[in-house]
């Protein structure tokens, strides 16, 4: 029996990248997943794997900075599932290398509004089912770009820092309905990293020289492992806390 047997995740940005991964190394143990993104063609394409892996899946076309959309979202869960045990807000809009002085309303909108509000929404959306369970996890993603302070990443940093502070109020405040809320700082090569990559190579082999261990992390293998923790009986004590699953990039 898998370590996520008989439990229902939610997984914001599931059908890419690091939220991708996550999904996979859930299916591994054995969850029954809803995913949800802007691209139904992407959730569409990731369903098969994920059920041969062992997952029983479900997909939803939906924007995280709609609150209708993230209840929409819960809903699915447990009317195709029958509850919600964990909560995964992964989703999350991007501007890379702008700076201060070029930050617009659109570039801090789209950063808050799919990062900070978003996450809310969906905790506020799967609380009462979580209580229903007697309890759960919600894992949230920040970004060492927050921990670290990272030049060109100020909206976006600003926004993940925001989700930490958010994570561990909400730790406090849930806490004594057994809701656990934990934070992700991960470092992986999605996407959206292979194209930085090769569009910024000078700045990608410097970044590699801070990664104590001088590899990039890979979604399923490295960041999914530690999700699947958190997900788990096995972090029933641990909440309010920040695991930084980037390799040895920041070490607090």
């Amino acid at each position: 029996m898998g370590r996520l047997q008989d439990k229902v995740a939610v997984i914001t940005g599931g059908g890419q990248g690091v939220g991708l991964g996550i999904a996979q190394a859930f299916a591994d143990e054995g969850a029954s997943l809803v995913l949800s993104g802007r691209s139904s063609a992407k959730l569409e394409a990731v369903v098969s794997d994920l059920e041969q892996r062992g997952g029983k899946v479900a997909v939803l076309q939906a924007d995280v900075r709609q609150r209708e959309d993230a209840f929409r979202t819960i809903q699915l869960a447990v009317d195709t599932f029958g509850g919600l045990d964990v909560l995964v807000n992964n989703a999350q809009i991007s501007h890379q290398n702008v700076l201060l002085q070029d930050n617009n309303t659109s570039v801090l909108d789209e950063t808050f509004h799919s990062g900070v509000y978003g996450s809310i929404w969906h905790m506020q959306a799967a609380l009462p089912h979580l209580k229903a369970r007697g309890g759960g996890s919600i894992i949230n993603m920040g970004s060492r770009q927050g921990t670290y302070g990272a030049p060109g990443y100020t909206a976006y940093a600003a926004a993940k820092e925001a989700v930490r502070g958010l994570s561990r109020a909400a730790a406090r405040e849930l806490g004594e309905y057994n809701i656990r809320v934990n934070v992700i700082n991960p470092s992986a090569i999605s996407e959206t990293a292979a194209k930085w990559l090769v569009d910024f190579p000078d700045e990608a082999a410097e970044n590699l020289k801070t990664v104590a261990l001088r590899r990039w992390g890979r979604a399923k293998e490295d960041i999914g492992p530690v999700a699947v923790f958190l997900a788990s009986d096995d972090s029933s004590y641990l909440s309010g806390q920040t695991l930084n699953v980037e390799g040895g990039m920041v070490m607090p």
